[in-house]
């Protein structure tokens, strides 16, 4: 199965499925002395995991609990990378696999199902099996290797995602220190709480939910991205639209851009001085996203991601199945456990791409 890599320095390639044994990742091209343990990637995928927040009920997510415990296997000694191949895997330990019974000869609407049986003729029917949202574990631990890497070679980069709309509630002021401290993972406390009553009024309705995530990333020079096909952006719109769930992605102003004129739209630019007196270029506004003719120039790199609804609901819907090689039209209700709205659990995805993507870039570059 082509397409399962991702980076061409800092190479990532995810294996295994949603109610397999297990899935896991093979990272290649991490450089050697990097500090690394089980327990760095362990707190990255224990905020992706699923289950409740703070111990507290999320309406949001789906009820299987994972502990989603990471085992390194290869490419790292005593707390060191060696610079080879490092390969970790992630179990399953709560696969319902008999919920996905009735689904073995039925598509279902708005999942892949359909496709991956044109194009391969056969398909693992058990949670969607490759096409799963749980693929994107393997993805957060291979984050938190990049997340290390970088950090050891930039004085302070961040990557900070978080959900700036949900079920059609926005936030109206953000802060990034309650990310954490609400279900939503919203930058705004008093939204979450309104996000978080319609999300669960949908969960009762056997509805869903999609939402907008933003990802700001600060601490990266100017001069990261290469110049027309590699640009940063494009390398970064390719690593977020691999994510399932995202169906759009502006960066800075993004489509407000095509209102706006060019007086408007264009970052003022201006000196200032550093501690040390030396001269450094700034700018006004950050229309631009942080990113001009694909490459950094210093300033915020600010993109924002559509995610779209859950399409696991449990009205009833119309659909087609498959008997004896023929399409037939038929209704689906499906059962299982299922999130109402993604966004919670995608932002720390959104993060191991952004990471991920930059380590490439930064490796790209030729730097070492």
């Amino acid at each position: 199965m082509a397409g399962s890599s991702f980076g061409n320095l800092f190479k990532i390639t995810t294996f295994g499925e949603s109610h397999g044994v297990g899935l896991g990742v093979v990272v290649d091209g991490c450089p050697a002395g990097i500090s690394l343990d089980e327990a760095i990637i362990q707190k990255e995928l224990d905020r992706r995991r699923p289950g409740q927040h703070n111990g507290e009920f999320n309406a949001a997510v789906t009820a299987r609990k994972e502990a989603d415990a990471c085992q390194i296997l290869s490419g790292v000694f005593e707390g060191k990378t060696t610079g080879t191949p490092i390969a970790m895997v992630i179990y399953n330990t709560s696969q319902h696999s008999k919920d996905y019974n009735a689904l073995k000869d039925t598509f279902r609407p708005g999942h892949a199902d359909y496709t991956y049986t044109q194009k391969y003729g056969v398909r693992d029917h058990r949670g969607g099996g490759r096409s799963s949202g749980r693929e994107t574990a393997a993805r957060v631990a291979a984050g938190a290797v990049a997340k290390a890497f970088l950090s050891s070679r930039l004085p302070a980069p961040t990557v900070t995602a978080f959900t700036l709309k949900a079920a059609g509630v926005a936030c109206t002021k953000i802060d990034l220190s309650v990310i954490e401290q609400n279900p939503l993972r919203a930058a705004d406390l008093e939204a979450a709480q309104v996000m978080a009553e319609r999300v669960d009024q949908l969960r009762r309705q056997g509805d869903s939910a999609g939402g907008i995530i933003q990802c700001r990333i600060t601490g990266i020079p100017a001069g990261l991205g290469e110049p027309i096909f590699d640009k940063l952006d494009a390398q970064l719109a390719q690593a977020m639209l691999s994510i399932g769930a995202v169906k759009g992605i502006e960066f800075g102003a993004g489509f407000a851009a095509a209102d706006m004129t060019g007086s408007t739209m264009n970052d003022s630019m201006y000196t200032t001085q550093t501690e040390d007196g030396t001269s450094q270029v700034a700018f006004a506004t950050n229309n631009a996203g942080g990113i001009l003719g694909g490459i950094s120039n210093g300033n915020e790199i600010l993109f924002n991601l559509a995610i779209k609804p859950v399409p696991s609901i449990f009205l009833e819907q119309k659909t087609v199945c498959q008997e004896d090689g023929t399409y037939k039209d038929t209704n689906l209700a499906i059962h299982g456990r299922h999130d109402v709205c993604l966004c919670p659990r995608i932002v720390p995805v959104v993060e191991a791409m952004a990471w991920i993507t930059l380590a490439d870039m930064y490796l790209v570059d030729g730097r070492r």
